[in-house]
Order: structure tokens, then C-alpha cells, then sequence
């Protein structure tokens, strides 16, 4: 059983924000830093991706295994492991003198985030007063929209004035600060006490792998080669595996039963269409700033700081008026606030296009970031026991890297099919149609949107500390039965669900 630990509330959101904040910036940082891993490495474009790739392999496919380990063993326990396996990754990343070493390190890196990213966002919820648990999610969006924006810009800085080592070596005493801050002011609550499902385990990880795995070679091999529809249906027979063994096992990984909230179904597919889009689209567009607009990593970084910044802002206030106008019409807006943005962006590209006129469309992008950001997290756990936020964001996490991975790719492929090539002079012919097609992607997920739960508080909270319930920090007796937390937490917000 957790113990209750009341300890202030901005230090339970930075303790469980810094070390999400440091892994987000990392993975960024990295993209910017591969011309050069390409020049001192000698590492060749097949190595070059997977240095990114090994990260998303890993990340995805061990999420909810994490998760899980995290309702077993305690949340802010696999958290810390977390953090330490994500700082020896980094010391391993750092003293890499060969691409196969920085694979494998960045593979590392991988497995440490996944103990990081969901269970942030779990401790978080269960570790603050459930009145303040919108404030604390919208921190936590912002604290993440920190990272998507600072990220670029340290990346460039670092490549221009420092060595490429040093994106890993500032991880270092992140980590070692990081983890007794997390120990002792973050409560060590649990999900329910049950055997870890290790085939269910085992089958979503080869399945996630596979799938994204098919997604990173599709570009290159063929989408109609052999070895990527191998691939492809390989991890559809694992998904189908795993959606059986799920609904058969006592302890599964991943309760079907939460596919039963609305909320939670519509706010996992809307993350999975936001991510398509909108980082797929930012992939093409920090491209042509470079090779089109001429800019240097950054400047490409600081020219792009009106999207990547704005959010930063937007959804520490998004957390907070989400209980009074409602996650839902913040999403919508958000949704198409974004897609508006894309959809400007790519009308208006040219080898002459000047940056002031994009200079809006990226604040609107941004804004709309920061409205899906927090609200999406409010959405998915709001109507679900504290004893399921671990596995719900394990799982929210899970579709959100897909979405990323297969985004990338397939407006990738759009781009290529359009005849466009790293040329200043051909390469708008790619962009245009491929940000067109992410725009697309964000007006089809904000109509989805449309049947989310309104998401407004209708009554009052306050946090109780009976029997069988929360206790005042939010921590979750590991007694509560899977029944009871399958429905919505006592000391969660009523949401109207029209």
C-alpha cells in the first residue's frame, strides 16, 4: 500500500516533469546532430536513421511493459530505474567512437525512456490534489512543449559551438540530480497488485516493433517489397494475438475494458492523428528551412521558434480553463488551428517564399499544439480509476510514437513521390503535396473529435482519504480490485459526457 507523502505541488510536478523534459530533449537534439555524426562517425544514411530508429524501436515496444512493472512495483520505483538507465545509455552515447556502439547506446536510451515518458504523466496525476490535477497536466504539456522547442534550438547551438558529444553528456547530471529529487518527493503508488502478462508482454513489443520497423524501411526498401509486407502483416497476426490474449488472461497488460470508455478510445485515435500530422509535417518543414531557405540547424531552430515555443505558453492555460469550457472544444480548436496553419504553410511554399509570411501560420501551429497537448492528457485519464493511469498512458504513449514513426514515413513517401529531391529548387515540389496531406490528416482527426465527451467539470472536488479510495496525495491502495477501477475515480472530476 502507498504511502501518503504531502509534499507541495510544484514539487511533485517538477520532480516528475524534469526528467520527461530531459529524454524529450534528447531525442530532439538528436535529429540536428546527425550531418555531423555523419562526417566525424563516417557513418553512412542506413546508420544515420538508425541512430533515431533505435530509440523509437525501443521506446515503443517497451512502454507497456513499464508500465505494467510500474502497477507492480511501484510507479516512482520503475520511474527512477528509468532515469538511470536513460543516463547510462547517454555516458554510453558520449564515449560511442563507432556507429554500431551508438546504436546500440541510443537502443539503451530507448528502453530507459518508455520507464519515463508514461509514468511521468501517471505520478503526476496520483501525486497532486485532484482539484489541481488540470493545472498539473497542463504544466506537464507545457514542461513537454519545453522540450519540442528548446530541443532544435540546443541541438543547433551545440553542433555550432561544441562537439556532438556533449548532447549526451548534458543528460549526465540531469539523471544523478533527477533521481533521489524523484525518490523522495514523488509517492510510490501502484496499479493492481497482479502477475506481469509476459506473452502479452512479448507480443506487443514484437508487434510494435515490427510494425515500425516496416514503417522506418518502407522509404527505402519498397512499401511493396517482400520483407515490409512480411513485416507489416507480421505485426497485424501479433496485434490479433495480443487483442486475444488480452481479453483471455486475468492480468492483462492492457484491460480491453478501458476500450469501453469513450473518452479514452476517441482521445488515444485523436493522439494518433495529431502525431501523424503534425510531426510528420514538422520533419518536411524544418527541411525546407534548411535546404531551401538556406538556413543553418540554428537558425532553422530559432526561424521555427514561433511554433515550437508557443506551446510552452498555450497549455499550462489550456490545463487550466479545461475544466470550465471542456476538453473537448479545446481539442477541436486546437485540431484545427493546426490544420489551418499546414494548410497555409503549404499554399504559400516556394523556392522565394520570405519568412515573414510564415511567421503566423507557425504561431497558429504552435497554438494549436498547446490546445491538443494538455486537454488530450486530461481526456485520457479523466474518467478512469488512479489505479489505470499508468497502463492508460502507457498505452496513450504507445500510439502516439506509431503515429510519429508512420506520419514521418508516409508523407516522407508523399514528398519522394512527388519528384521531391534535397534541391533547393525541386524540393518544394515534395513539400507541398506532403504538408497538404498532414493538414488533411489534422481536419480528419478534429472531426473525430466531434464525438469526444465534452470533458467540463460539473461538481466540485476535494480530495478524500477513505477507505478504498485516493488518500489526500492521490497515492492508491494496492487492494482496490480491477473491478472498482473500472470505473471513474472518486476523486477524479465528473465529466458531462454529451
Amino acid at each position: 500500500m502507498s504511502t501518503a507523502r504531502l509534499r507541495p505541488f510544484g514539487i511533485v510536478v517538477a520532480a516528475a516533469s524534469i526528467p520527461m523534459f530531459m529524454a524529450t530533449l534528447d531525442n530532439l537534439v538528436m535529429t540536428n546532430a546527425l550531418p555531423v555524426l555523419h562526417t566525424q562517425l563516417g557513418a553512412d544514411v542506413t546508420e544515420l536513421q538508425w541512430f533515431v530508429n533505435a530509440y523509437t524501436l525501443a521506446f515503443a515496444g517497451s512502454i507497456l511493459l513499464a508500465s505494467a512493472l510500474g502497477d507492480r512495483f511501484g510507479r516512482r520505483t520503475v520511474f527512477a530505474i528509468g532515469i538511470a538507465v536513460f543516463g547510462i545509455g547517454s555516458v554510453l552515447a558520449a564515449l560511442s567512437t563507432d556507429p554500431s556502439q551508438l546504436i546500440a547506446a541510443r537502443a539503451l536510451q530507448g528502453f530507459g525512456g518508455a520507464g519515463v515518458l508514461p509514468l511521468s504523466l501517471a505520478l503526476i496525476s496520483g501525486g497532486v490534489a485532484p482539484e489541481r490535477r488540470p493545472l498539473a497536466i497542463g504544466i506537464w504539456g507545457g514542461v513537454s512543449g519545453l522540450g519540442v522547442a528548446v530541443g532544435p534550438l540546443v541541438g543547433g547551438a551545440v553542433m555550432e559551438g561544441w562537439n556532438w558529444q556533449a548532447i549526451f553528456w548534458i543528460n549526465v547530471p540531469i539523471a544523478i540530480l533527477s533521481i533521489p529529487f524523484a525518490l523522495w518527493a514523488l509517492s510510490n503508488d501502484r496499479g493492481a497488485r497482479q502477475r506481469i502478462d509476459v506473452i502479452g508482454v512479448l507480443l506487443v513489443g514484437a508487434a510494435v516493433v515490427a510494425l515500425v520497423h516496416a514503417i522506418v524501411r518502407g522509404n527505402d526498401d519498397g512499401w511493396s517489397s517482400a520483407g515490409v509486407l512480411a513485416e507489416l502483416a507480421a505485426g497485424a497476426l501479433l496485434i490479433a494475438g495480443f487483442v486475444w490474449r488480452q481479453a483471455r488472461t486475468s492480468a492483462p497488460i492492457v484491460p480491453l475494458r478501458l476500450f469501453r470508455d469513450r473518452s479514452f478510445t476517441l482521445t488515444n485515435l485523436v493522439g494518433f492523428g495529431f502525431s501523424f500530422g503534425t510531426f510528420g509535417a514538422v520533419f518536411i518543414l524544418i527541411q525546407y528551412m534548411q535546404v531551401v531557405q538556406g538556413a543553418t540547424p540554428l537558425e532553422a531552430a530559432v526561424q521555427t521558434s514561433p511554433w515550437t515555443l508557443a506551446p510552452m505558453i498555450v497549455a499550462p492555460l489550456a490545463g487550466m480553463i479545461a475544466p470550465r469550457v471542456g476538453t473537448r472544444v479545446l481539442m477541436i480548436v486546437g485540431l484545427v488551428l493546426q490544420g489551418t496553419a499546414l494548410l497555409w504553410l503549404a499554399l504559400q511554399l516556394s523556392p522565394s517564399t520570405p519568412y515573414v509570411e510564415m511567421v503566423v501560420p507557425f504561431i497558429m501551429a504552435g497554438v494549436g499544439m498547446g490546445l491538443v497537448f494538455a486537454p488530450s492528457a486530461t481526456a485520457l485519464l479523466a474518467t478512469l480509476g488512479v489505479i489505470d493511469h499508468a497502463k492508460a498512458s502507457g498505452v496513450n504513449s504507445t500510439v502516439r510514437e506509431i503515429g510519429i514513426a508512420l506520419g514521418t514515413a508516409v508523407l516522407t513517401a508523399i514528398f519522394t513521390g512527388f519528384g521531391g529531391e534535397l534541391l533547393p529548387d525541386l524540393y518544394v515540389e515534395g513539400a507541398r503535396p506532403a504538408v497538404l496531406a498532414g493538414a488533411a490528416v489534422l481536419f480528419l482527426t478534429a472531426v473525430l473529435s466531434l464525438w469526444l465527451p465534452a470533458g467540463r467539470s460539473s461538481v466540485s472536488v476535494e480530495a478524500t482519504t477513505t477507505e478504498g479510495t485516493t488518500d489526500a496525495a492521490g497515492a492508491v491502495p494496492s487492494e482496490r480490485t480491477d473491478a472498482a477501477a473500472s470505473a471513474p475515480s472518486a476523486d477524479a472530476p465528473e465529466l458531462t459526457r454529451a
